[in-house]
């Protein structure tokens, strides 16, 4: 059993018992959320698709810890005229475990 769920902004396909990385979350670490906004649930083979979203349908996950992503470098150059800009920024992440698709 999977879904395809809304999470902070992106779609993300979930399944029981999956760790997950999302973008930071407002809850503390080891609190429990519900994410209403399925979009597809797959039942060993029994499809339901939502228009937008499936009425009663919940995603329960669990926040495990709060982290930053590795380091993404940006670096700008214009041949020839001696210009060069380096840059970089860190992700801040939640990864979060799946408890139940409901």
């Amino acid at each position: 059993m999977y879904a395809i769920v809304e999470i902070a902004g992106q779609q993300f396909k979930v399944q029981k018992d999956q760790k997950i990385f999302v973008h930071r979350l407002n809850q503390q670490e080891g609190e429990e959320m519900t994410f209403d906004t399925v979009m597809l649930k797959d039942n060993d083979g029994q499809i339901t698709i939502g228009a937008p979203t499936i009425e009663g349908s919940s995603v329960k996950v669990k926040v495990l810890k709060h982290l930053k992503g590795d380091k993404v470098l940006v670096f700008k150059k214009k041949r020839r005229k001696g210009y060069q800009k380096m840059n970089g920024h860190r992700q801040y992440l939640s990864q979060v475990q799946v408890l139940e698709i409901l």
